[in-house]
């Protein structure tokens, strides 16, 4: 199968791990590299041997190119995918899809007319430990799923990175950081979602950078840091979802538990390809570990690869755009029934993605 020439835009912090992992994959070629730093751009390409470094105008110039995958700040998503879309090329976008769900249609409706593919982070879903909690799903181990439950609270990122001003931002908090692995996983596991219900808060108003360069100044929190609320899947399964910046020591006892009439299934960090995947059947007291049904060791660019696929077969891309926009019509919805109070009937068509085979070789998606 011919290699899908790739390039990428933005070379900031996740680029280098995109840039490692893609090696994993023959169908990815990657040739170029841009960053609105042009500095930064050529760094990295001499770091991973990327023959190219140019303007974003360059690459979106570039006729080779056939797929882009957008590492911009989530605000620069929507309008990245819009251009590379109108330069005739396949993108997927870094999460979030984009910061609202009329740029998200934008993005679908523009590379439909122009008979493009889009895909959209995160691809984690794909790792060993989510794929087999969704074989066991499939499999019946734990009956019907009746109830399930997503963590993710901490303090927050600004003590740490090194330019956090955008994690506060429309586009940003919790929900839309990191919300995107949990709602992302939850779908590939749960299916169709229905409507949200939720609350949230603005629980620390001003922020304090703790890390260099920008160490002492001071950020504005526009968005909530912190939400909870429900999600009703057209299964039945309802999910209780927390998502937060404002605590400190949370501890629970996985960050997704789906609950069913026949068991309970622990599944760990969905920021995280792999980790270990334990079952807790009735009549069973403890948890006991599950084999992983599924390969380990992706990383990310598993999801450019599958959509690079896609380009070259014509089949239905796992790590779609059409699902990244179900994400972000979900966390909106949870701001959306925080502002009002009431509960948001979800617009996106969703379709579950087909699960990856057992077996695959290192590099291979498909048989």
């Amino acid at each position: 199968m011919n290699k899908v020439k790739t390039g990428i835009i933005g070379c900031g912090n996740i680029s280098g791990n995109y840039l490692i992992n893609a090696k994993k994959f023959p169908i990815l070629e990657i040739t170029t590299l841009a960053d609105l730093d042009l500095s930064r751009a050529r760094e990295r390409a001499k770091e991973h041997n990327i023959p190219k470094a140019v303007s974003v105008d360059e690459l979106l110039r570039d006729s080779d190119i056939e797929l882009v995958i957008n590492l911009t700040v989530p605000q620069a998503h929507g309008p990245i995918a819009l251009r590379a879309i109108e330069a005739g090329k396949h993108v997927l976008n870094e999460k979030p899809f984009a910061v609202t769900r009329d740029e998200g249609r934008q993005v679908l409706t523009a590379a439909a007319a122009k008979k493009l593919l889009t895909g959209g982070a995160p691809d984690t879903f794909l790792g060993a430990a989510h794929q087999t909690a969704r074989k066991l799903i499939d499999d019946g181990a734990i009956g019907r799923p009746v109830a399930a439950t997503a963590y993710m609270m901490c303090r927050g990122h600004e003590g740490w990175h090194p330019d956090p001003e955008f994690f506060y931002k429309n586009g940003g908090g919790p929900m839309f950081d990191m919300g995107p692995y949990y709602i992302t996983d939850l779908l590939q596991l749960l299916g169709p979602a229905k409507r949200v219900a939720a609350l949230t808060s603005i629980a620390i108003p001003e922020r304090t950078i703790g890390s260099e360069p920008k160490r002492g100044q001071k950020i504005k929190v526009e968005t909530p840091d912190h939400l909870a609320g429900t999600i009703e899947f057209h299964n039945g399964c309802l999910a209780t979802v927390i998502m937060s910046f404002a605590v400190i020591g949370a501890q629970y006892p996985s960050p997704i538990t789906i609950f069913g009439t026949e068991g309970t299934l622990a599944v760990p960090d969905p920021n995280h390809f792999d980790g270990v995947v334990k079952l807790m059947k009735l009549g069973q007291k403890e948890y006991t570990e599950v084999p992983l049904t599924h390969r380990a060791g992706y990383g990310r660019s598993v999801g450019a690869a599958d959509l690079a696929y896609s380009i070259r077969s014509g089949r239905i891309a796992r790590a779609s755009g059409e699902q990244a926009y179900a994400v972000l019509d979900i966390m909106q919805a949870f701001i959306d029934a925080g502002q009002t109070g009431k509960a948001v009937e979800l617009q996106a068509k969703y379709e579950r993605p087909k699960a990856l085979p057992t077996g695959l070789a290192e590099g291979e998606l498909d048989r």
